[in-house]
Order: structure tokens, then C-alpha cells, then sequence
């Protein structure tokens, strides 16, 4: 069954990405429904504030696409508003809160963005993110390089802790009761497997699709799968 023709179709990036994230995902929504590309992500210092700040530019009904961290404003989003949250789509995504290894190693990163020394930190990155059948295709690496560096150190830092401090969101998936797509590259190293499946296994009805051969960065590394997916969804 289709989604109301008025809900308002938004496209939220993950940390340090922004429009160029969505960039085959915007041409092939754009002709049936015009996809709104948000920026709360780089405006906000927390999950909650940038989940309120998204409710608060797109009024009424909602389908909501996240990538990421991206996924997680939209889970809160659905928690605050779920009367107006008529979809979810989350790419790659997580419910759980940091671990406290994984926390530390954010701390860390953030000590090195705030002394100017990230340069070395964003170039492994490249190779934690894609899957190892992207690693040669250095157009695709290079647009990923120009995103991360448009996004800045500042940016970075403040994302880092948002996610640092952003609390579990497990127990409220039950809750969730709009049509829900679960997407997960089947190489993804920085949100795993099972953390799309755990979400999917919460969310009554949810879909869980893999995607094979790819890491995090799913909407770049395979665009015509992650575009037949969402087409799909949206009826």
C-alpha cells in the first residue's frame, strides 16, 4: 500500500556526510517524490536536539530515510512524533548506544580532531567504511575523501559526541508501528549485521534486506540496489 501523497520524503546523512551521500538516491526518488535532503545533523549537538530540529522544519507526515547516524535522528524522531512518522527506512544503522571501547576510541578521535592531527585518522577510515571490493575504485573513494573534508574537524567533533552520548534506543523499537525497511550492507563494519537484525527483530513487521558485497557507505558503494529497495518501500 502506498504512502499518503503528502508525507514529506526526507533524506537524513550520516556523520560527515551531506547531500552527496543521497546523490543517486535524489535522482531516482526526485520524478514521483522530491526528496527533502536534512541538514539537522550539522546544526544540533545531540541526537534529541537534531531529532526536535527536523520535526520542528518539516511539519506533518513523515517518511524518513537514515543512513547511520542518520538512522538514529530518525528512530528518535519516531519515538518523540510516531503519529507523524508514517515510514521508516533505516541504511545501515544502529539502536544500540556505544560501547564503552568504542566510546573511548571517539574520545580519542576527538582529542586528535581538536589538535588539528585527523588527517591520518580520516585516511584509515576509508578502508574501515567501504567494503574491500570498493577499495580500488578511487572516484568513489575520492568523492567520499571530498565529503569528509567539506564536513571539517568542528563537524566531527561534534558528532562524535553526540553519538558518545547518546542513550540506548533498544527498548522503544517495539513501540515503532509504521512500515519500517531495514537495509544493511553484508560487509559492514562500523554498524555490523547484527545490529540491522536486532532492529528488525524488535520493529513488528519491519523488512530486513542485505546487501552483498558492501560495507557502511551502502547508498554510494551500491546505489541501483539501495534505489530498487527504497522504489520498492515507497509503493
Amino acid at each position: 500500500m502506498p504512502f499518503a501523497p503528502d508525507a514529506t520524503l526526507v533524506l537524513l546523512p550520516g556523520m560527515a556526510c551531506d547531500a552527496e551521500l543521497w546523490r543517486e538516491q535524489i535522482a531516482a526518488l526526485a520524478p514521483h517524490h522530491r526528496p527533502h535532503v536534512a541538514n539537522v545533523h550539522t546544526r544540533a549537538e545531540s541526537i534529541a536536539a537534531m531529532a526536535e530540529l527536523l520535526l520542528a522544519e518539516h511539519p506533518g507526515e513523515l517518511l524518513l530515510v537514515g543512513a547511520s547516524m542518520g538512522g538514529r535522528i530518525a528512530l528518535e524522531a519516531a519515538r518523540r512524533a510516531p503519529q507523524r512518522v508514517r515510514g521508516l527506512a533505516l541504511l545501515g544503522s544502529t539502536a544500540r548506544a556505544d560501547s564503552d571501547e568504542m566510546r573511548a576510541l571517539r574520545s580519542q578521535a576527538v582529542v586528535e580532531f581538536e589538535a588539528g592531527r585527523g588527517d591520518a585518522l580520516l585516511d584509515a577510515n576509508v578502508w574501515f567504511v567501504f567494503h574491500r571490493s570498493a577499495w580500488d575504485d578511487e572516484p568513489l573513494l575520492q568523492r567520499y575523501r571530498a565529503m569528509v573534508a567539506r564536513a571539517g574537524f568542528a563537524q566531527l567533533i561534534r558528532q562524535n559526541r553526540a553519538i558518545v552520548d547518546s542513550a540506548d534506543a533498544r527498548a522503544a523499537l517495539p513501540a515503532i508501528a509504521c512500515p519500517t525497511l531495514v537495509i544493511c550492507g553484508d560487509g559492514d563494519a562500523v554498524t555490523p549485521p547484527e545490529c540491522s537484525r536486532e532492529i528488525a527483530a524488535a520493529i513488528a513487521h519491519a523488512r530486513l534486506e542485505w546487501i552483498a558485497d558492501c560495507g557502511h557507505m551502502l547508498t554510494m558503494e551500491k546505489p541501483a540496489e539501495v534505489n530498487a529497495l527504497l522504489l520498492d518501500w515507497l509503493g
